[in-house]
Parts: structure tokens; sequence; C-alpha cells
């Protein structure tokens, strides 16, 4: 997942080198920019403008696999609908820079939305999910640990001292997130309930 939040980062750093280095674009960055010797490259014209053509189509590739990794839908579509508006800008309402301006915010919205899902993912991916959990009955202080499911919610337990049937507090999805020490394996790797 490395390379492609580089691929992203480099698209990203790269709209904003190739519209920085323009006057036309961004005046103060542009003026800044060719006091440095570095000049105009004329973003909207020559070969600049394909450069920077390239860089969103790379910005929106890196957003692909970034979908493909870590399946959040809304950076995505944040990053399609930008492109789209650079694109349109540039081939059919050259007039106005609005909707370029507005697509590049757009994809730096989305690298950003992107680094942290995949931070966040990553997070979740490399926690070690406990199945150990010391369940305490309600009704007679008894403990015992028990190894808890993996593939199901486990609704009921029967305490083994007083023998009572303990069901899950409401708003809770199983025994063991009411009465254990540890919460269940979907909640700990997820945040969601089993059921």
């Amino acid at each position: 997942m490395k390379n492609t939040s580089y691929i992203e980062k480099i698209g990203i750093f790269g709209i904003i080198l190739t519209a920085m280095t323009s006057p036309c674009c961004f005046p103060l960055f542009g003026i800044a920019l060719s006091a440095l010797g570095f000049g105009s490259f004329e973003l909207f014209g020559g070969i600049t403008m394909y450069v920077f053509l390239a860089f969103v189509v790379l910005s929106l590739v890196g957003a692909i696999f970034s979908y493909a990794y870590n399946k959040k839908v809304l950076p995505l579509i944040i990053a399609l609908i930008s492109a789209l508006m650079i694109f349109y800008n540039y081939f059919y309402d050259a007039e106005s820079y609005n909707t370029m301006y507005i697509g590049m915010v757009g994809l730096m919205i989305t690298s950003i939305m992107n680094y942290y899902e995949t931070k966040l993912f990553n997070l979740m991916k490399n926690k070690k999910v406990i199945l150990n959990s010391i369940i305490t009955c309600p009704n007679c202080g008894h403990k015992k640990e028990e190894i808890m499911p993996t593939d199901s919610c486990q609704f009921f337990y029967e305490c083994e001292n007083c023998k009572a049937r303990l069901k899950p507090k409401q708003g809770d999805c199983c025994v063991y997130c009411s009465y254990g020490s540890v919460p269940c394996p979907p909640i700990q790797e997820t945040g969601k309930s089993c059921c």
C-alpha cells in the first residue's frame, strides 16, 4: 500500500508545483518562483499543461488504488468528480479557473482522507484480537475465564455457580460485551457489533 500512497502524494505535489510555477494561475507564487529563477512555465500552454494533467491522472490512479485497499468509496467519488472538473476546465471552460481550483482542492482533500483511512485500516488490521475474557456473574459475582467465539455472538451464558442465565444488557451485542473483561472479537476488530 505504501507505493499507492506515494503515487497519490506525487500526483498532488505535482499538481501544486505546476500550478504554483505559473503566474497566470497563482500570481504570488509565480512571482516568488520567478524571482528564484524558475520563471513561468505557462501552465495553460505548451508541455506544462500536459504535465499538469498527467499529475491529475496520477493522483486519480492513487485514489483508485486506495479504494481497492481500504474500500472507502467517498474519497474515490471526490477524486473522480475533482479530476473531471479539472479536465472540463481545460477542454471546455478555459475562460474561468474556478472549476480547476475546486478540482485541485478536491484532490488534496481526497489525498488527506485516503491517508487517514489507510492509517486507520492498517491499525485495525494489525491489531491483535484477544479471545480470552473473564465473565463475572452479576448475581453471585462468580468469575470464569472463557474463550470467545469468533464466528458468532453468544447471546446467553449460564453461570456455573448460581445457574443464572445471563443475557446481554440493552445496547450490547453479546454477554461478553456486557459481563466480560474484554469485548467480543468483532467489536475489537471493527468497533461494530457481531449481530
